[in-house]
């Protein structure tokens, strides 16, 4: 218990806070209200692991960089905490509880099941080659209210599309944030990031640009699903949350950076699935 303790630990399970809300808002919108318990609980399930395995992942392919990282060295696989092996073995129960969640699902949500996967393997690598890791990981999350309709309706549509290209820019933006962290020991390492490729500023501007046309994404889905004025007031909230965000970062002072990651994109995610909960209650779909 004390290694899957210290797993849960490495794979930073709280952080599930970042896309499990949109996937239950793709849940909710799908069904346009509440869809049945089993339902749930198995797009619960296909989330949390699918997660689990992309960042246990993640870690595993990072050990010897993280290792090599002052930021990063404490943690568990760098600092021996857990093995390489063993992290290897709760990935492997992770994608069979996974694709059993997917099957439960319905066959396009089993059939559709690797095209994640690729993601994550993809994103794990990216830093390696690539500036634009922010983006593969915006599509990573931004998969989740998808797979979520995907579950529900067994189709894909337009609007459902439009919310994960809105969650893809939300995500690539704070990240583009949270590797400012990084710049110094990405360009001295070789690796690949915004940050290190553009500098401070710009990428502070880029990140901001990410979180307007997210910021309008959401706001236009308002049209598309016929949503109403409870919805748009979580909008707005969204969008002030992410103007705070912002405050707090300065190219000049990069101290409150984790503050600007977790916290505040933790309660945009709750925001959106809350208003929209509340919208459809308020309209009697509830």
């Amino acid at each position: 218990m004390e290694k899957v303790k210290t797993f849960f630990s490495m794979i930073k399970i709280e952080h599930s806070l970042f896309a499990l809300p949109f996937a239950f808002t793709g849940a909710l919108l799908a069904a346009e209200g509440i869809p049945s318990l089993w339902k749930i609980f198995w797009i619960f399930v296909a989330m949390v692991n699918a997660r689990t395995i992309a960042m246990g992942l993640n870690r595993v392919v990072d050990a010897e960089i993280d290792s090599k990282n002052p930021r990063t060295a404490d943690r568990e696989i760098p600092a021996g905490k857990i093995s390489k092996k063993k992290a290897l073995l709760y990935i492997v129960l992770s994608l069979f509880i996974y694709e059993v969640a997917t099957y439960q699902l319905n066959m396009l949500c089993f059939i559709l099941s690797p095209v994640p996967l690729i993601v994550f393997v993809v994103y794990s690598y990216s830093k390696r080659f690539t500036s634009l890791c922010h983006i593969i990981l915006g599509v990573a999350l931004g998969l989740a209210p998808i797979g979520a309709w995907v579950a529900i309706k067994g189709t894909v549509n337009l609007g459902i599309v439009l919310l994960g290209i809105a969650v893809l820019l939300w995500v690539a933006g704070f990240d583009i944030i949270y590797a400012l962290q990084d710049l110094d020991f990405d360009k001295n390492y070789g690796l690949f990031s915004v940050p290190a490729k553009l500098g401070i500023k710009n990428s502070i501007l880029i990140s901001r640009l990410f979180h307007l046309t997210a910021f309008i994404i959401f706001a236009y889905l308002k049209v598309y699903f016929g949503l109403g004025i409870l919805y748009i007031a979580g909008v707005i909230l969204c969008g002030l949350f992410m103007l705070y965000e912002h405050s707090l970062i300065k190219s000049d002072d990069l101290s409150r950076v984790n503050m600007a990651f977790f916290n505040i994109n933790a309660y945009i995610s709750i925001t959106i699935f809350v208003f929209v909960f509340l919208d459809f209650l308020m309209r009697g779909m509830i």
